[in-house]
Formats: C-alpha cells, sequence, structure tokens
C-alpha cells in the first residue's frame, strides 16, 4: 500500500534497505535538480564533512549511503539516493533527504515529488510519496523529508523546509565547512564593453624601382628617293638636262591631306614632259636594232637576198597550160 503524505505526517518503515526517488517534470526553463543527504550524529549536526553525500562526493565512507545517479524516463527526470537502514552506524540518528537548483527558484520546478522504495523489491509499488510544494518559491535548497531512528527501527517524516540561499547555506547550517571558493556567490557584473582596437593596417608590398627611362634614339628624318636618271643619250651625244621641274620633287604639303569631294572638279595636275631625242643628222647610220648586225637590203620581189657573183634568176617560159590562165 502507497502513503500519500503531507508535510509533517510519518510512516514506519520495516525495510532494511529504502531508495528515495527524487522526481520532477522536465521543460523549457526548468533548472536542474540535484539530490543529496546529510548523515547527522546525536546534536543534530554532520559529524564532519565525510557525512555530506552529494554530486561532488556521491558515496558515504561507511558504504551505506550513496547515489544511484539521474535518469530519464520520457517527460521526467529522476535523482536517487539509496540507504542500508541495517548498516547505518549508531552515532547516526537522522539523514536528511535534500533536493537542489544551482542559483535557480524552485518555483520554476514543475511536479516535484519524493518517492520512497523498498530497494529488496523489485517493480514494487512505492512505500510512500510526499508532492514537495515550496512555501515562498524563492527557495534553491528544499529538506523534503527526512529518516529518522525510533526505537529500534527507522521512520520516515515529510518535511518540506526551504532555503533560498542554496545547498551552501543548508549544508553551512548542519556543520558543513564550505570552502569560500565552494561558496555560491553572485557572479561578478560584466566588465563594461571596450571597443575593440583597430588593427594595424597590413603591410603593403614594396614597390619595386622603375628602371630610368631611355630616350628613344633619334629617327632621322627619311630622305626621298633620288630623282630619275635622264634617258641614255645616243652614241657620241651628251645627255639631255632634265628640266627643272624635275630635277627636285615638290615638297611635302604640312596637315593633312585635303579630300577632295566627288562633286567638286578635280583639277588635273600637268606632268612634265620629257624632250625627244634629236633627229639623225644626215649621213649617220641608224644604231642597229637589239645588237643584231646590219642585214644587205632585201631583194625587191620576193624580200630574200641576192646571192652574190650569180645573174639573176629568171623563172623559165610558162606552158601552153598556163597561157591564157
Amino acid at each position: 500500500m502507497t502513503h500519500a503524505m503531507v508535510k509533517g505526517s510519518n510512516i514506519p518503515l520495516h525495510a532494511t534497505t529504502v531508495r528515495a526517488v527524487l522526481r520532477w517534470t522536465a521543460g523549457q526553463g526548468v533548472p536542474d535538480v540535484d539530490a543529496s543527504a546529510l548523515l547527522l550524529g546525536p546534536d543534530g549536526r554532520v559529524r564532519s564533512d565525510e557525512d555530506f553525500v552529494f554530486y561532488n562526493q556521491p558515496r558515504h565512507p561507511s558504504g551505506q549511503v550513496w547515489r544511484l545517479g539521474k535518469k530519464r524516463t520520457g517527460e521526467r527526470l529522476t535523482d536517487t539516493i539509496q540507504t542500508d537502514l541495517s548498516g547505518v552506524e549508531g552515532s547516526v540518528g537522522r539523514i536528511l533527504l535534500v533536493a537542489s537548483a544551482d542559483g535557480v527558484t524552485f518555483d520554476r520546478v514543475r511536479a516535484l515529488r519524493i518517492l520512497l522504495y523498498d530497494a529488496a523489491a523489485a517493480d514494487a509499488d512505492p512505500l510512500a510519496y510526499f508532492d514537495v510544494k515550496p512555501e515562498t518559491g524563492r527557495e534553491t535548497a528544499l529538506i523534503c523529508g527526512e529518516l529518522y531512528r525510533r526505537g529500534e527501527g527507522w521512520k520516515f517524516r515529510a518535511l518540506g523546509e526551504g532555503y533560498s540561499n542554496g545547498l551552501v547555506g543548508l549544508a553551512t547550517d548542519f556543520g558543513i565547512s564550505v570552502d569560500e571558493s565552494e561558496a555560491a556567490e553572485e557572479p561578478p557584473p560584466p566588465p563594461a564593453a571596450t571597443p575593440p582596437r583597430p588593427l594595424p593596417a597590413a603591410p603593403g608590398p614594396t614597390p619595386l624601382p622603375l628602371p630610368a627611362a631611355t630616350p628613344a634614339p633619334a629617327t632621322p628624318p627619311q630622305a626621298f628617293p633620288a630623282a630619275p636618271q635622264p634617258f641614255p643619250a645616243a652614241p657620241g651625244q651628251d645627255p639631255a638636262p632634265l628640266p627643272a621641274a624635275a630635277q627636285t620633287l615638290p615638297p611635302r604639303p604640312a596637315g593633312p591631306v585635303p579630300v577632295v569631294a566627288p562633286d567638286q572638279p578635280t583639277t588635273v595636275q600637268p606632268v612634265p614632259s620629257y624632250p625627244l631625242p634629236p633627229e639623225r643628222p644626215a649621213g649617220v647610220p641608224a644604231q642597229p636594232a637589239y645588237g643584231y648586225p646590219p642585214q644587205p637590203p632585201a631583194h625587191p620581189a620576193h624580200g630574200y637576198p641576192r646571192p652574190a657573183g650569180r645573174p639573176e634568176f629568171r623563172l623559165p617560159p610558162q606552158g601552153p597550160q598556163f597561157v591564157g590562165r
């Protein structure tokens, strides 16, 4: 039978080994919850720092109290503390079962519940459960319940007592020595934003020295072609001089050459004429053509030369068959 417990109620425990399961519902913005245990002596305080079982010290030196770790089932998360009540030292009278959230208040934790199981009975229903509800909502650590001695046996009591200074404040109240480096302190405010320093300009490539400009060699002015030579004179005569217009070329006009429109009349420049060779004087033989020797005068009738020392050749008289034709 499972007991639904309210704050301050208690039940006797007949099991020798119990599992205290801390369970809550995950979601966006829900903090992570850790389970821990404190073993208290007769004066209600820990005997030493070794009596604090938490995430940095998951097992008591006696081996009778330890953390089983976290699990997830669907949307539900659990963290478990297991205790062998039969082996707990006699000087320990109470064991506190604690839930803590690092720097986050429990008003953001949904459906926080502690369930007590008999560890020897596998898959059995819980012995009891207690829905833990913070009183102010600003708590960052909660004592969900406690296991305590009563005569020769043990009992469980539902508590739900909160601390606003977290697990460190709760542990300090019960005699745990907390180093200043482990104390939960407010983080220092972030430093003022410092404008970034401008990065130095990357060195550019060193310009190479350019070679000195070498002056281009002066191009001599192009000379106009020589004036054309006169035709060779006949043997024994002086060459005829060229006219003044042919001895020198006219100067090249400066500037662009004027373009004559098609519809404008074009002026034809006169071409200088060369003088004709003088006539051959009488008694001077003509020059041989193409260098051949002079030919004898042609025969007046047939154009063949007459052989030297032979009489003039005459045709024989024609016969009657040729007469009258």
